[in-house]
């Protein structure tokens, strides 16, 4: 039983760092601030978090009970960064930073949406 206990865990871990790594990657080589923003945020908090949970699993087979230092860290980690970016985001409209062409602009005023 332990081995697919460990098995799982590797199995979080490698995942996590597959995506701390593609949320570096994409960090990287984005080419302006809003798509810097969003790719990396999600990546690594997606990273972290599969992480933490394996360090959860991994401490509560050790010790009696449930971890919850990690399930603290976790919780705050899936609360805090979709704020924090979306007040960054709102400091860059605020700021007007440019953007690539690619980039969307953002539409404003009540026009209907044609789909």
């Amino acid at each position: 039983m332990i081995e697919y206990l460990d098995i799982i865990l590797a199995a979080l871990v490698v995942i996590g760092a597959i995506f701390i790594l593609l949320g570096l990657v994409a960090l990287m080589k984005l080419p302006d601030f809003s798509m810097r923003l969003h790719g990396p945020k999600k990546a690594t908090t997606l990273g972290t978090g599969a992480i933490l949970i394996a360090s959860g699993i991994s401490f509560s087979g050790h010790v009696d009970g449930i971890s919850l230092h990690e399930i603290l860290i976790t919780g705050f980690l899936f609360i805090t960064a979709p704020l924090s970016a979306h007040l960054m985001a709102k400091a860059a409209l605020h700021l007007k930073l440019k953007n690539v062409e690619r980039t969307r602009p953002l539409k404003t005023g009540n026009k209907s949406r044609k789909d």
